[in-house]
């Protein structure tokens, strides 16, 4: 395999491209190995129009590198190899994109169901002579569902099966609708499955969140043959669901281990009987009071739509070797190149997709241990990321700034305009970096992030934060080395199960541990950090007696278990993340300069 030494070295996530669609079913890979990403390009005119050219990304060395070619219009984009015969089989809707030139970035669909010259309703193409066709197209339902994944081969029943997601009438709701198919792809049958419950205003949020439950299934075969399905919802956790009879029946639905908000879901399962989930395990800041918001609608302020997204900047990976049971890893993959960006909103305009997020995803299985993921929406986030699964299974991190703030999360939020796709931003804040590397007060030519409080009304929140991911476990120890100046506040440190974001007032009570290290140096009246010099704060935690240690300068002190807002993973919680914060109830440029921060699994 031609760049077979490059390939081979890959370890942690590396971005090999970036893509020409929003990741959920554009990617494929044939028989022979070939790795296609589908997807369109914008073509402008000299009128200034801009028309669509479908496209496909080429690789034949794994993902390391790809070529870029047009499409005709009729392709039905990404495929499934049968593992029963030489056909590959796709599946395609009507939505409510038809025309839109906006959306025709969105989804591969042929043009003639584009330009309304095909009757409505879903569809599977079928190309019985390998990946190329000739296609035979079959229509399978009068319904348009929405379809964000691709058909998935049962091996243990040998039979199609592909979920999508219809919002209802007799509701209101969205609800999975299960699609079955025969091991030849020719005879579908359809059912739609109850929705999970939608969002309820508790505290700490004023105002509804988008309700909406049962959006964007994914579902995998595990290598006993149960079907599990998780959901996106906006409780606080991607439910779940699963069938023991090949997608016929399916058991009630569930709050599953992962915790999420409006975002995709991902489940995959590999050729070894390994399975991957990927998800966003981020936190989004509490919902204000949307009757003060006066651009929102009345239906956006009733919850049915979002006002903001604040949870979309990273994108996370476990891997469980007992078919869902238990899970390893809690690993950022990436983070959102733009997330700092003050126009984050127009950034590269809106044509390709107002939304500038890095959530969704989709995933397949390469040789070596390795899998390519395709993650993202906007042409500024949608990449392709190539790692090895063994990253998900480190014993210890540490970062020193060397390679700037690039695993660092520090952005902070510009009030912005609120609700859907409005000019070019879709429920988005415009960001502003919050704690910065600096020139260190103790030594020429190093820089140490500091953490302060510098006001700005022009922000949502000016709490400057950091937050950095570990390998998730339930026991083990983080250090931290750091100058709290003179003159500061200090600076609150919280060990959580997933990432918070940096300026939110309320990390202290979403977190397992939470203290604040003050001006003077002291967590509870202990001196653990001499002021005014170099320190090391030391962590040890072990979640299965509930206790943290915090040690400096000799000392220590026990920080009991904190978190008294609900937590979805129960016992199955893993600590995966290092959030810093500022203390300072007012301004604060003294600050704390942090020099680096190292973690290991005990």
């Amino acid at each position: 395999m031609k760049n077979s030494a490059l390939y081979n070295e890959i370890f942690e996530p590396e971005v090999t491209a970036l893509a020409p669609r929003f990741a959920d079913r554009a990617m494929m890979i044939t028989r022979e190995g070939e790795i296609r990403v589908y997807g369109c390009r914008a073509h402008e005119h000299e009128n200034g129009k801009k028309n669509a050219i479908f496209v496909v990304m080429r690789s034949n060395d794994n993902g390391l590198s790809f070529v870029t070619e047009e499409v005709p219009a009729d392709d039905p984009g990404a495929r499934v190899a049968s593992p029963w015969d030489n056909s590959y089989i796709t599946m395609i809707s009507h939505l409510d994109e038809i025309g839109s030139s906006n959306h025709c970035a969105e989804s591969h669909v042929p043009a003639a169901v584009q330009l309304h010259n095909h009757p409505s309703g879903t569809f599977v193409y079928r190309s019985a002579e390998g990946a190329d066709g000739p296609w035979e197209v079959t229509k399978i339902s009068d319904n348009i569902v929405h379809l964000q994944r691709l058909p998935l081969p049962l091996k243990k029943w040998k039979r199609w099966i592909n979920i999508g997601q219809r919002r209802m009438p007799e509701d209101d709701r969205i609800h999975p609708v299960v699609f079955l198919g025969d091991a030849e792809g020719k005879n579908w049958s359809e059912t739609i499955l109850p929705a999970p419950p939608v969002f309820e205003l508790t505290y700490p949020h004023k105002g509804m969140r988008w309700y909406e439950p049962g959006a964007e299934p994914a579902f995998a075969e595990t290598p006993s043959g149960r079907i599990i399905m998780l959901l996106r919802t906006s409780r606080d956790v991607h439910y779940e669901c699963f069938s023991d009879d090949g997608g016929i029946t399916w058991s009630e639905m569930k709050p599953s281990i992962f915790y999420a908000v409006a975002t995709m879901p991902g489940i995959y399962t590999l050729s070894d009987g390994r399975m991957v989930a990927i998800w966003n395990n981020t936190c989004p800041l509490p919902e204000v009071d949307h009757q003060t918001q006066t651009m929102l609608s009345a239906e956006e302020r009733a919850g049915k739509w979002e006002d903001f997204f604040t949870n979309r900047d990273a994108i996370h990976a476990a891997v469980s070797s007992d078919e869902g049971k238990t899970w390893t890893g809690f690993r950022e993959i990436t983070l959102n190149p733009i997330r700092n960006n003050s126009d984050f909103r127009t950034n590269d305009g809106s044509w390709f997709l107002n939304d500038k997020s890095v959530h969704q995803n989709q995933l397949i299985e390469l040789p070596g241990n390795k899998v390519l993921l395709h993650c993202g929406q906007h042409i500024k986030s949608s990449r392709l990321i190539l790692f090895d699964l063994d990253f998900l299974f480190a014993e210890k991190r540490s970062d020193d700034f060397s390679r700037g703030l690039e695993n660092w999360s520090t952005h902070l939020y510009y009030k912005s305009i609120p609700g859907g796709c409005r000019l070019a931003g879709h429920c988005a804040y415009n960001r502003r970096p919050g704690a910065q590397l600096m020139p260190s007060p103790d030594e020429y030519f190093r820089e140490a992030l500091l953490i302060g409080r510098h006001p700005d009304d022009r922000l949502l929140s000016d709490r400057e934060g950091a937050v950095w991911n570990f390998p998730g476990c339930r026991k083990g120890s983080v250090s931290a080395v750091l100058t709290v100046m003179p003159g500061t506040a200090g600076v609150r440190i919280s060990l959580a199960d997933r990432w918070i974001n940096p300026c939110d007032e309320y990390v202290g009570e979403l977190s397992p541990f939470s203290f604040i290290l003050d001006g003077e140096g002291r967590v509870n009246g202990t001196l653990i950090a001499e002021p005014g010099r170099r320190s090391t704060v030391d962590m040890e935690f072990d979640l299965n007696k509930n206790i943290l240690t915090v040690s400096g300068c000799g000392a220590s002190v026990a920080i009991p278990y904190g978190r008294t807002l609900p937590a979805p993973f129960g016992k199955e919680i893993q600590l995966s993340y290092l959030h810093l914060q500022t203390a300072a109830e007012t301004a604060d440029s003294a600050g704390v300069y942090l020099y680096s921060v190292a973690m290991e699994k005990r």
